[in-house]
């Protein structure tokens, strides 16, 4: 029966629905009027149900002060016949606080506080995963995350108690004043010269306490995002031999977050002192007043019982009050420093229009492409990619060659659409990329980096990523193509799962370089799109085991328009056509032989290549951060 109960108010809101428009508001106010109107029946009962509550609350004192006036005035052995019908009202007023707080508890942390919290985060994660690929470049990966998780449970937390503390006392003051003016209207005096007082504090402090609360959010993020950064990098780490740096970096952030910590604090003390300032002013005035009237004959003990009582719980409800306002607007500032980095506008969103891309000829085009970095925040930025045109053919392999920085890997982003170039189009069948959907060209296109990097799950999903609901026998038979299906039959994790089940670290750490660029290469293998992409595909496997996968390589090519990627000229040198690249332009093409009898660009470097290799040094540049 009481699971049932549950089941039934833990049912009315989904936690991972998304709203009609998907990415929230920059805005505090609209962030917050975003998330919680999805809720807003529930939150409507619920603040309904705590104004029932803090009415029977601010009655009890008017109960009080009647059954002293009967215990006063009234003959002893008839107060039932008298006033039965009386004392059933309170005995009933009373008995529906519990069912008000049991109803209200259901909602809270039932129906609304779980949902809502999983809602927001969720619809965060939904927002910031689509943006671009540069977004991820300018921060920590773990401080993003630290930023939704945080930002979910401060917004719901804050509304909660909005709901469960200011609306209550707001109820609670309006009663009470209420009481007052029926019963000595000239205690009203003293109580809104204290409420005078009372919003004065929290005017002044907790505007200042939501500043200092979102660079106390901040501060904590960078702590986060720098402690990650080393467990993620922590190969480096040992491998350097840098522990006492790494101490030194993370302990710097550790005590900058001390000192805004502090700042925070100091505005607690000071606005605490002075509550409790306040409300000793308001015991002792209107006590004093009190016992003056009652002194005076112009007070019954009944009404003194009433007001005594109604100072005192006001008095106890104003400091769990202002300790539950400056927790919203501490609340306030983490969800302002979270909405920060939450709600900035996608920059690379599709059309609403846009049409899914059907790549069946797969030619490629690249009209009069200009491409820089951070164009958009630094004028004159030098270009990487100048005036770019190249057409390739359906089914034409393309071997890209150039030094470090010559606009290749450049390319492929473009193509896959991680960036948008400044100028030009870039087409595939007459289509140009940024006017279809993101997902539909991505799928058209199978790549494998030179950085591979695997997601901490199983190998069985690491290599179905590309083809998701492949069947097990098309995932063996491309592990088997990419020459490591024996290698993961004899996988282990620290659970107890083997082979295909075995989870691979975060970001394939327990493998060895070359294992994770299989793995990479056999889900691009089950993926088969009509258009690959190798950057240095092959760049981490011995000499043997390349051997082999190349073969399967070949095979996987045919009928694909390929672009790969190689400082290793051997390994491209049979491709249909090759380009070299020299500060972002094409300065050579043709074939392998052509290339050779033109002496130019690329005879000079397969001269130079010694082993295999040309003297090509690293990579493209990494993208700068901001």
């Amino acid at each position: 029966m009481l699971n049932s109960i549950f089941n039934w108010f833990e049912r009315i809101y989904p936690p991972t629905e998304l709203a009609k428009n998907p990415h929230p508001p920059q805005g505090v106010k609209d962030f917050y009027i975003y998330f919680l109107t999805q809720f807003r029946w529930g939150l409507a009962a619920k603040m309904a149900l705590v104004a029932v509550g803090a009415t029977i609350d601010a009655m009890i004192p008017v109960f009080l002060g009647q059954l002293v006036e009967l215990t006063t005035n009234g003959t002893p052995g008839n107060v039932f016949a008298t006033h039965g019908m009386m004392l059933l009202a309170f005995a009933l007023v009373i008995l529906a606080r519990p069912a008000s707080f049991i109803l209200s508890a259901l909602l809270q942390f039932h129906t609304i506080f779980p949902p809502m919290m999983a809602r927001t985060r969720w619809q965060s994660h939904w927002h910031v995963v689509r943006q671009s690929w540069s977004y991820f470049q300018r921060d920590f990966a773990g401080r993003i995350a630290n930023k939704i998780m945080e930002t979910g449970n401060s917004l719901v937390d804050s509304a909660m108690q909005v709901i469960d503390s200011v609306w209550y006392m707001i109820i609670f003051l309006i009663v009470a004043i209420t009481v007052l003016a029926e019963v000595e209207p000239i205690f009203i005096v003293p109580l809104l010269i204290w409420l005078v007082a009372y919003a004065a504090i929290m005017v002044f402090f907790l505007p200042r306490i939501a500043r200092r609360s979102k660079e106390n959010s901040d501060a904590r993020s960078v702590v986060t995002g720098r402690i990650v950064d080393c467990y993620t990098n922590i190969q480096t780490l040992k491998t350097f031999a840098s522990s006492k740096f790494e101490d030194e970096y993370v302990a710097g952030s550790v005590k900058s977050h001390t000192k805004v910590l502090h700042r925070l604090m100091r505005e607690f003390t000071q606005m605490w002192s002075l509550l409790y300032v306040i409300n000793a002013l308001l015991m002792v005035g209107a006590g004093y007043m009190a016992i003056i009237f009652w002194n005076n004959g112009d007070l019954s003990p009944g009404k003194l019982a009433t007001i005594i009582p109604f100072i005192w719980q006001t008095v106890n409800i104003s400091g769990w009050i202002l300790d539950v306002a400056s927790g919203v607007f501490r609340d306030i500032g983490n969800v302002q420093d979270g909405m920060d980095t939450i709600a900035r506008p996608i920059t690379m969103l599709d059309d609403e229009d846009a049409p899914e891309l059907e790549a069946e000829n797969t030619q490629i085009e690249f009209n009069q492409v200009h491409f820089a970095y951070d164009s958009d925040k630094v004028k004159d930025k030098p270009r990487v990619i100048e005036n770019l045109n190249l057409t390739i053919k359906a089914g034409e392999k393309i071997g890209l060659i150039g030094r470090s920085g010559a606009g290749k890997s450049t390319l492929v982003n473009l193509l896959l659409r991680l960036f948008d170039a400044q100028a030009g189009e870039i087409k595939i069948d007459g289509h140009r990329i940024d006017h279809v959907t993101q997902d539909s060209l991505r799928r058209a296109i199978g790549f494998v980096s030179q950085d591979t990097s695997l997601l901490h799950r199983s190998v069985g999903e690491n290599i179905k990523y590309g083809r998701p609901y492949a069947s097990d026998a098309d995932m063996i038979a491309a592990a088997k193509q990419a020459k490591i299906h024996d290698v993961i039959l004899g996988l282990e994790d620290e659970n107890g799962n083997k082979g295909y089940d075995a989870r691979v670290g975060e970001r394939g750490v327990k493998l060895s370089g070359g294992q994770r660029q299989r793995i990479a290469i056999a889900r691009v293998l089950l993926k088969d799109a009509p258009i690959l992409i190798l950057d240095e595909a092959t760049s981490a496997l011995d000499s043997e085991v390349e051997a082999a996968i190349q073969e399967q390589l070949q095979h996987l090519m045919t009928n694909k328009t390929v672009i790969a990627i190689a400082h290793r000229l051997s390994t491209i040198a049979a491709m249909d056509r090759l380009l070299v690249m020299d500060q972002g332009r094409i300065v050579e093409e043709g074939t392998h032989e052509e290339l050779l009898k033109a002496n130019g660009h690329y005879a000079s470097l397969w001269r130079r290549q010694s082993g295999g290799f040309a003297n090509m040094e690293g990579a493209d540049p990494a993208i700068p951060s901001s």
